[in-house]
């Protein structure tokens, strides 16, 4: 009898662990989505011109999104325009892995913004 119950039991606990661990991978992927949009905006907020403040966003949010999500990373400024005494406010989403490792494979974008007053010492050169 003992063994039955186990042959019951130990495939679904495995299922349950499984799904733990692919529910965490969501909680983390939107917590390094949150940092990567701080940083984005932060990376953005330094530079002198609207051109390089776009590219060092998009180069901040590559870099601290590369081993979370599966796909392209996007980014994109939701703020107007790029004069002093602004907010540069930008949009990071890419897709994460979440529930593909159990073989569910349901498509999750997560989006997070994040905005950053222009520095007023900003690069100059």
């Amino acid at each position: 009898m003992s063994t039955i119950e186990v042959v019951i039991l130990a495939p679904v606990m495995i299922l349950f662990i499984l799904v733990l661990v692919a529910f965490g991978q969501l909680v983390d992927g939107r917590g390094a989505l949150d940092g990567a949009a701080r940083d984005a905006a932060r990376a953005g907020s330094i530079q002198k011109d609207h051109g390089t403040a776009l590219a060092e966003a998009r180069r901040a949010a590559e870099a601290n999104l590369a081993d979370v999500c599966t796909g392209p990373v996007s980014v994109r400024q939701t703020s107007a325009g790029f004069e002093p005494d602004t907010l540069f406010t930008v949009e990071v989403s890419c897709q994460i892995r979440g529930l593909a490792m159990i073989g569910v494979n349901v498509p999750t974008t997560l989006t997070a913004s994040f905005s950053s007053p222009l520095d007023p010492f900003r690069r100059t050169a």
